[in-house]
């Protein structure tokens, strides 16, 4: 994986794992406000002729070091992205269900993020 390179387009809402000019996965997010700041993944996609390879593993660390970085959490609503907080909980703080719950009915006003 030392070729692939990730980068955060905050702009668009995607962390993406780049190898040269191709995409071959990113992580889809948006960032919630309101009860407190947060970084929301929603959808992880790596590409098919790149699985297995760590990508996603690769995009979840990286998002919640940016998290740690800007002094924000992270409030997974994403199924693969809930699941590898869980099994690495040093790296994932969990999230606080009140954020979770802010995050949701954020999505719901906003369907055009799924």
């Amino acid at each position: 994986m030392s070729d692939i390179e990730i980068r955060d387009d905050r702009a668009a809402g995607r962390l993406e794992a780049r190898q040269g000019d191709e995409v071959t996965g990113r992580i889809e997010y948006f960032v919630l406000e309101s009860p407190a700041r947060a970084l929301v993944p929603v959808h992880t996609i790596v590409e098919p002729a790149h699985e297995g390879k760590g990508i996603a593993g690769s995009l979840a660390r990286e998002l919640y070091g940016m998290a740690a970085r800007e002094g924000v959490v992270v409030a997974p609503l994403c199924p693969y992205v809930v699941k590898w907080a869980e099994r690495h909980p040093d790296e994932a703080p969990a999230a606080d269900p009140e954020l979770l719950r802010a995050a949701k009915d954020w999505l719901r006003q906003h369907p055009e993020r799924i």
